[in-house]
């Protein structure tokens, strides 16, 4: 327990968290602080582009081998598994209707690339390796997890339970596989993988020295989002949706834990293995969502994704995952 703390005191006076922290305060605080949305977008751009050019620079050293393949593979059974994980729960711990619990539990089977990324600078900053290659699996776990959803509500129809009407159409499944942060994602990791080391040496300059710095200002955007979130939907949320944004994260990242281990990962690949499990997903599901499920509230997934999860996950989450797998996976 000393360790966690000690973990975790130490991740919140980072500068990645204490940006973070910032916005979150001026957003509560009712500031006009802001950043411009085409900002926003350039640095996730930036943040998507570096982690998978760098994924895949590291790819090119390592080889294929059949860790790879078996590390994408459980990324791909998580993002599947996790969603039917989540509605169990949250049909036990609130009183979501169907549909509502469906489209939550699609976003916690899909991952959050933020916290994926605050988890490998965590790392670089202990001097702790990861396989690179787990870009490749946060970009595989992106979108199972809204078909398990679909098929939740799918089922709850035909039981003659409240569905809503949920929609596996053309439109839908391009939203999916064509949803810019997976495109970016993958050919930056591609790009990287038939550039090598030579071509990360090349753009080093540019992907490597100023990544952390753009991440703070992005975090910083992420707290002032979140914090305007939490301040407009106050009553939406009750405890038991807000204790479940809180454990779910702790058992994605024990299931996590135990497929990295069996897997045979590294200490760090373990962490970000429970990281994938452990994050929510605010970016792509929420945008498949609208067109999957557009009866589905906003308000009630957004909050606990972006609201509730990843503060957690920031502040008490990755100290918590690096210290487990630090004590059961070897460190």
């Amino acid at each position: 327990m000393f360790e966690i703390l000690s973990l975790a005191g130490a991740n919140l006076i980072s500068p990645i968290i204490l940006s973070f922290a910032l916005g979150l305060a001026a957003a509560m605080a009712r500031s006009d602080l802001s950043i411009p949305e085409a900002v926003a977008k350039g640095m996730s751009i930036y943040l998507l582009f570096a982690i998978g050019f760098k994924g895949g620079a590291a790819v090119s050293a390592h080889g294929m081998d059949a860790t790879l393949l078996m590390a994408v593979g459980a990324g791909i059974v998580l993002s599947f598994g996790l969603p039917f994980v989540a509605f169990g729960l949250l049909r036990t711990m609130t009183g979501l209707p169907r549909l509502d619990a469906a489209a939550v539990a699609a976003h916690y089977g899909s991952i959050s690339i933020v916290t994926f990324v605050a988890a490998t600078s965590v790392l670089e900053g202990r001097g702790i390796d990861a396989e690179g290659y787990m870009v490749a699996v946060a970009a595989a776990m992106e979108a199972p997890a809204i078909l398990s959803a679909l098929w939740l509500v799918a089922r709850g129809s035909s039981n003659g339970s409240q569905g809503g009407g949920a929609r596996m159409e053309p439109e839908l499944m391009r939203e999916i596989m064509l949803n810019g942060s997976i495109v970016l994602l993958i050919g930056s990791f591609a790009i990287g993988a038939i550039t090598g080391e030579d071509g990360l040496a090349e753009i080093a300059p540019f992907i490597v020295s100023p990544f952390k710095g753009v991440l703070c200002l992005f975090l910083l955007d992420m707290g002032l989002v979140a914090g305007r979130g939490l301040r407009q939907s106050k009553g939406v949320l009750g405890i038991g949706a807000v204790a479940f944004g809180i454990a779910m994260p702790l058992v994605g990242s024990v299931l996590g834990l135990g497929l990295g281990m069996v897997i045979g990962l590294s200490t760090g690949g373990v962490v970000l293995m429970m990281v994938l499990a452990a994050s929510a997903s605010y970016i792509a599901v929420p945008a498949a969502m609208r067109v999957a499920l557009p009866e589905a509230n906003p308000a009630v997934y957004l909050t606990l994704s972006l609201g509730v999860t990843f503060p957690f996950n920031l502040t008490l989450g990755i100290p918590i995952y690096l210290a487990l797998a630090t004590a059961l996976a070897g460190g």
